[in-house]
């Protein structure tokens, strides 16, 4: 559905000084080694005078937002990242595998990857940070979302709560905590949103995990690895729209660096998923104090035109069952637009990824009503700019 909210704002931006007085929460997802692209978010808002007051995270975000929370220099962290090697993360639980075979629980030992959060989240608990620090974990015994660092839940180690975080089922064994079997909290909530937005004046989301779905075609030759993660990463794209179909306050934005071409493990891209996530939080973040000022909603906004290949539509219905707001069916059984320029946020639009023929598109329009040139079948995957 599309939300009511301005297609422009003029309003100048207050000073670096007046951004760092609102309460900020900053989150970021999961994603694997594509979470990289958070140090380059970490550098834009530090050059736009934009400091969080609360990191939350999942996974390698939580990895990340570890490093801020103990005071780590974002060059340090750029460095860390550019030195991962493979051998560094993965090492084959043989003798596991071989004695318990299905009764392993994970196809890699633990012992590399908890050497590498500790090296970057410390020894100290939640309680003996200086920065507000949030780790998402799902209790894997009870099914459960358990967010450590909040009230109740600070007197743990971060180090133990960011592998459990890290612990990608299958992949890693499960970590414990206060007797508490746990994993990467991105089987139930990959942005925990809702949570870290409690009490804040506005929300910086980071998704480099599950924002793109382009299609696979090689998947079944990918191996196991590849089906797991493409699997998981469906999960999470499908669970992350319910908070913002109905997201309100305080007003979001919603960052998705262009990563989606990037495999979850892959050593080779550090560079580019550096500047990724650079580039995407200065372009979302160009109207911060606007969105501040509204008050309401998720942003960046941008124009976008639907339109229906009536050739290639079927009159499945699909369409309309997922946006009654935005598709209806004509008297031939066609799919049309209610209305065809909608203003739209990176979260909006996701039924036109489901049509199985292809036949619904939205091209983003630039000032004055213009194509911009670029068609895709998946809004979520334009560039996260405001338009309109």
């Amino acid at each position: 559905m599309a939300r009511q909210t301005p297609r422009s704002l003029k309003r100048p931006s207050p000073s670096k000084q007046r951004r760092k007085s609102h309460k900020i929460a900053l989150v970021l997802g999961g994603g694997g080694l594509k979470g990289f692209a958070h140090i380059g978010v970490f550098r834009a808002l530090r050059e736009l005078g934009i400091e969080p007051t609360v990191v939350a995270g999942t996974s390698i975000g939580a990895l990340i937002g570890a490093a801020y929370a103990r005071g780590m220099a974002i060059p340090e962290m750029i460095d860390r990242a550019r030195g991962l090697k493979r051998r560094d993360l993965f090492r084959l639980n043989r003798m596991g595998m071989l004695l318990e075979r299905q009764h392993s629980p994970a196809i890699y030992l633990d012992e590399p990857l908890r050497n590498v959060v500790k090296s970057v989240a410390g020894d100290k608990r939640f309680d003996q940070l200086k920065k507000t620090l949030l780790v998402n974990t799902v209790d894997i015994q009870r099914g459960s979302q358990i967010v450590w660092g909040l009230p109740g839940l600070r007197d743990v180690s971060v180090n133990d709560a960011v592998y459990a975080s890290c612990a990608l089922p299958g992949f890693y064994p499960p970590g414990i905590i206060n007797g508490k079997l746990c994993v990467d909290g991105g089987v139930l909530d990959n942005l925990p949103v809702s949570i870290a937005g409690r009490g804040m004046d506005a929300v910086i989301a980071v998704d480099t995990g599950s924002s793109d779905l382009e299609p696979e075609n090689d998947i079944l030759t990918a191996g196991f690895a590849s089906i797991y993660v493409r699997a998981a990463t469906t999960m999470m794209h499908a669970l992350q729209l319910a908070p913002f179909a109905t997201w309100t306050r305080p007003p979001m934005i919603l960052i998705r660096p262009k990563v989606n071409h990037i495999g979850w493990f892959s050593f080779s891209h550090t560079e580019e998923l550096l500047e990724a996530g650079y580039t995407a939080a200065m372009e979302a973040c160009k109207h911060y104090e606007e969105c501040i000022m509204w008050g309401i909603g998720v942003f960046p906004r941008r124009a976008m035109q639907i339109t229906v290949d009536r050739e290639k539509c079927i009159g499945c219905t699909l369409c309309t069952a997922l946006a009654p707001d935005v598709m209806a069916m004509d008297s031939h059984q066609k799919a049309y637009p209610l209305t065809p320029v909608v203003e739209w946020s990176p979260a909006d639009g996701d039924f036109v990824h489901h049509c199985p023929t292809f036949a619904i598109e939205a091209t983003r329009l630039e000032m004055g009503g213009t194509h911009e040139g670029k068609t895709t079948v998946d809004p979520t995957s334009e560039p996260t700019t405001k338009t309109g």
